[in-house]
């Protein structure tokens, strides 16, 4: 089962809406590129029904997705403990530098903001998930093994 915050589960219900709105475009591209002639050496046709099974794969994937995962702004959690959606500061134990991390469901992309995005299913957020205050966390990373100390939840 996958968590993820409701925040999230609105940005994936939007994708959703806007594939299924797109259907009609891709449908309206397939019989004006069929109408051209020849099938057999349509670029056009076959590009365009090439996007149509990778769009109706994406909106099944969404359903799936959506449809299993849990919020997880509705299980009940210890005010202490690293859960999604939370924010952390994270001291590393190599150098004492301290950072701020938010465990996320799916990473937004957004490399402005003022914290760190780390998945659930990374190595790091797997190691953050449930971990308390003043606890020591090791992740196996890419770049081998950190540890770091939970200072405070924002």
């Amino acid at each position: 089962m996958e968590f993820i915050t409701s925040e999230e589960k609105a940005k994936l219900q939007a994708k959703l809406q806007h594939l299924r709105d797109n259907r009609p475009k891709i449908i309206e591209r397939i019989a004006e590129a069929r109408a051209l002639g020849d099938l057999k050496e349509n670029a056009e046709y076959h590009a365009a029904r090439e996007e149509q099974g990778m769009q109706e794969a994406e909106i099944k994937r969404l359903e799936e997705r959506i449809a299993t995962a849990q919020i997880a702004d509705d299980v009940e959690k210890p005010d202490d403990m690293v859960f999604l959606g939370t924010i952390v500061k994270l001291r590393d134990t190599d150098d004492d530098s301290e950072d701020l991390y938010k465990l996320v469901g799916e990473a937004s992309g957004n490399f402005d903001a003022d914290e760190i995005e780390v998945t659930a299913s990374s190595p790091l957020g797997a190691a953050l998930m449930k971990s308390r205050v003043g606890e020591t966390v090791k992740a196996d990373l890419p770049r081998g093994t950190k540890r770091y100390v939970v200072v405070e939840i924002v």
